[in-house]
């Protein structure tokens, strides 16, 4: 028995250190370009804010809706008097004072009167409430105000929509990046295995007496070239990979994958911006701000022309106390309407629609430079992204024709034909051409990523 229950005490401590091991260890994110577009869009930190001010935007529009309608307000208002007013009506008649039957002489009258009571006009101690309701029936201002909030929201969604498409086109740069450094560290890897090959082979011959010393040492700088050009590309990717966990939102201990491929994202810039890729303007994100940008302006000179326009509002008034004195003049129940109508202010309203005026007139010019600026810069990517493309191919070629050229002078090397100043020249060749390849590969990538932002539609 003791034995058994040895044993399930052993399994259920096993089991919970498994679990929480488990739980512990996270799983590894595997991300395609899109994946990680996407996956930004929710957790970078830089949209998550920009949804807030959505959000923000919204409630402002309540908040101007919110000033015209119904208002209701309490008011309560303590009062202390130390000293309470007294009111008396002097010498006032008493009729129980008259002679109840007979004839009433003047003497009788006279005797009738009397000091009257004294009367206090409040009390020690009062609390007043106010019960208010009001109402603005008509204001030209309100009016354009509730037109400029719903502009402004608008605004403001599509400034989370450029600030998505500014995300994707640096997460797309960085993830390009990553690739193109895992890519170049692979094929410097080959490079440097055939290199150590070479290396000890003539290690080998040099102590047979075959070659010179000099020989090996050449070989050997050439190796701990390629190595330090290894630890550089390491390096830099370990910091790019940083970054794109950075821009992801996620933190830097999650472990991710890429799973997309250099040659699949350059195919698909291929088959899209090679050809005559159009652009619509008005579908611009950028374009669209300034178009808002133009709106808020038209508003606000409406805004200042509403000023013009009278201001009507109208209110009803309760009150209530909960110490009433004898005598209370107050009126419980008050209805009463406002006309404010604006006359003259020494022109500062013609001021302000003037400024309105230039500011609006300052916003078109905007609006059209932006719109000639956007299809200039969309006529430069598309050059920019057909000659990164045509580097691209060349030095491609470039690459692979001194690869071959190395090879087969590491092979006439070993056959004595060729000498080690010539094996290192078109090593050096090699890896100018393979730098020059991959650096053609990343301008190419970045060109597709920034079309990918310019004609980007929006939502």
């Amino acid at each position: 028995m003791n034995f058994i229950r040895k044993y399930l005490l052993i399994s259920i401590l096993l089991g919970l250190i498994t679990q929480g091991y488990s739980q512990d260890k996270k799983e590894i994110l595997k991300l395609s370009i899109s994946d990680a577009q996407a996956y930004a869009l929710q957790n970078n930190r830089a949209v998550r804010s920009s949804k807030i001010d959505i959000l923000h935007a919204e409630k402002q529009v309540w908040e101007n809706l919110a000033t015209g309608l119904p208002q209701f307000n309490v008011a309560a208002n303590y009062l202390h008097q130390f000293v309470v007013p007294q009111l008396g009506l002097g010498m006032v008649l008493n009729p129980d004072k008259l002679p109840l039957s007979g004839f009433i002489t003047q003497t009788d009258i006279k005797n009738a009167y009397e000091e009257s009571p004294t009367f206090a006009l409040g009390v020690h101690d009062n609390t007043t409430i106010d019960f208010t309701v009001s109402q603005l029936i008509f204001s030209g201002e309100y009016l354009v105000g509730l037109q400029a909030t719903k502009v402004v929201k608008e605004m403001t969604e599509k400034s989370l929509e450029k600030t998505e498409n500014t995300t994707k086109e640096s997460v797309a740069g960085t993830y390009h990046l990553i690739l193109v450094l895992g890519e170049n560290e692979r094929v410097l890897s080959q490079s440097l295995r055939s290199v150590e090959k070479t290396y000890n082979e003539l290690v080998k011959m040099n102590e047979q007496g075959l070659n010179e010393e000099t020989d090996v040492d050449q070989v050997k700088i050439s190796k701990s070239n390629i190595q330090t050009l290894i630890a550089s590309i390491e390096s830099q990717k370990q910091i790019s990979v940083k970054l794109l966990k950075y821009q992801l939102g996620v933190g830097f201990d999650q472990d991710i994958e890429l799973t997309d491929s250099l040659p699949g994202i350059i195919e698909q810039g291929k088959m899209e911006y090679l050809s005559s890729a159009a652009f619509d303007i008005k579908s611009n994100v950028d374009y669209q701000l300034v178009n808002y940008q133009e709106k808020i302006s038209a508003l606000m000179l409406k805004r200042e022309k509403s000023k013009y326009l009278p201001t009507i509002s109208a209110f009803y008034r309760h009150e209530e106390q909960t110490n009433m004195p004898a005598f209370n003049f107050a009126v419980k129940d008050v209805v009463g309407a406002s006309l404010n109508i604006p006359i003259f202010t020494s022109g500062m309203r013609n001021a302000k629609v003037s400024e309105a005026k230039f500011d609006l007139a300052k916003s078109d010019l905007a609006k059209e430079d932006a719109g000639q600026g956007l299809i200039m810069e969309f006529e430069t990517a598309k050059s920019t992204y057909q000659t990164a493309y045509s580097n691209f191919i060349t030095n491609k070629e470039s690459m692979d024709l001194s690869r071959k050229v190395y090879d087969k002078t590491v092979i006439k090397y070993k056959e004595g034909v060729s000498s080690s100043f010539e094996l290192t020249q078109n090593q050096n060749q090699f890896l100018t051409a393979e730098s020059n390849y991959y650096n053609s590969v990343l301008a190419l990538l970045n060109a597709k990523a920034k079309l990918d932002r310019i004609l980007s539609t929006s939502k």
